[in-house]
């Protein structure tokens, strides 16, 4: 495919996806009709679609209107590429550009940083003067990293097992176990490496996370919203202990048990994780915004509402106090959001410690993009003895 048919295969996409159509389903089912597409111009169309969604509000306006071709339009004229070169109407191109597509330069605040309108004044109240950097940063593709499997390698040696595969990697500043890839980073999930559990993918923040936490050898530990098992596995490789994994949708962790087999690891999948309390360490990476995450899933910034963050908040208040029950004396409730928002953060907290004069915190802690990771929070509860 031409750069310039590779435009329009992202314009059919983006409006699939503006007419409601999931962006992974939409990218698949376009890939699926399109078997003269190869893998390059697949890995080129998705980069177009997901840059012009996570900058949709500023394409849209310099693109004129929001269609897939004006974020696509929006997107060339942001890159300063040649217009007329690629809007040929030739060959898949897309059409020239017509005089009534001039576009306009986005207004400074919310539409020039890519998130809706209500939610400006949540970021500034949340991040102070790191609010216009950091909302930047999100407006770009989000670094790769992995975490290695320190109970099967070092970190040296995996770079070079992974090096010895073409994929480059550096280590990440501030982590024990992170790397974030440099060069192929398309190439981790057929790689040897991979495949026999020395790395796995995790982001740079979910590990600093995992590392702060106070684990040690004997602890009996939970991990009350496990998902995919991410965290539940890099607690795993912290220390030996009992380690429990259990979430609300099961299915979720469907995954977990062939991978904790391939890290080596020892995880006892929970549905009734009451019945096995009380527990030393009970993780709580509770359902957020995603508002760190919106580099990796666009979509969730122009989904989320008032009402619906809200009803977040509501649901982190019941997990933690569902967790609360379940600790030990002198027991750790470590609660973690991979959102940027006070709302979800330090207000949940400051809301837990008024109604539970019985914990104390002992750590709160903000993960940035601006670190190159995530944005990620942290807090760290001890219930008293």
């Amino acid at each position: 495919m031409t750069p310039a048919a590779r435009l329009s295969a992202a314009i059919s996409i983006l409006d699939r996806i503006l007419g409601g159509e999931p962006a992974e389903q939409a990218l698949t089912n376009w890939g699926r009709a399109s078997r003269f597409a190869g893998s390059g111009d697949r890995h080129a169309v998705r980069d177009l679609v997901f840059d012009a969604l996570r900058c949709k509000r500023s394409y849209a306006a310099l693109g004129g209107a929001l269609t897939g071709r004006g974020l696509i339009l929006g997107g060339q004229r942001a890159a300063g590429a040649d217009l007329a070169a690629l809007f040929t109407g030739q060959a898949h191109a897309p059409a020239p550009v017509g005089p009534d597509e001039a576009g306009r330069p986005p207004l400074a605040g919310a539409e020039a940083l890519d998130i809706p309108d209500w939610l400006y004044d949540h970021f500034f109240k949340s991040l102070g003067d790191e609010c216009h950097a950091t909302l930047e940063a999100m407006r770009c593709r989000a670094p790769v990293f992995l975490r290695v499997n320190a109970a099967k390698i070092s970190r040296a040696a995996a770079q070079a097992a992974l090096a010895r595969e073409g994929i480059g990697t550096q280590d990440v500043h501030g982590l024990k176990h992170g790397l974030e890839v440099t060069e192929n980073a398309r190439k981790i999930h057929q790689s040897a490496a991979y495949a026999e559990g020395l790395v796995e993918l995790q982001h740079a923040s979910s590990q600093g996370v995992i590392e702060a936490l106070p684990l040690r050898d004997g602890l009996r530990v939970l991990d009350l919203c496990a998902g995919g098992g991410g965290k539940t596995l890099a607690m795993a490789a912290q220390a030996r202990m009992e380690l429990w994994a259990h979430d609300a949708d099961p299915g979720r962790m469907s995954d977990l048990p062939a991978r904790a087999a391939r890290a080596g690891a020892q995880v006892t999948i929970s549905k009734t994780p009451e019945e096995t309390a009380p527990y030393d360490l009970v993780l709580t990476d509770v359902p957020c915004s995603g508002s760190g995450s919106w580099r990796r899933d666009p979509m969730g910034k122009w989904a989320l509402t008032a009402d619906r963050l809200g009803s977040l908040c509501a649901l982190q208040a019941k997990i933690l106090t569902r967790a609360a029950t379940m600790l030990a004396p002198s027991g750790i409730l470590a609660y973690a959001t991979c959102s940027m928002l006070r709302a979800e953060n330090e207000d949940r907290i400051s809301a837990f410690l008024n109604e539970n004069p019985g914990f104390s915190c002992q750590l709160q802690r903000r993960f940035s993009p601006l670190q190159g990771g995530d944005g990620f929070f942290l807090a760290i509860l001890r219930r008293a003895p």
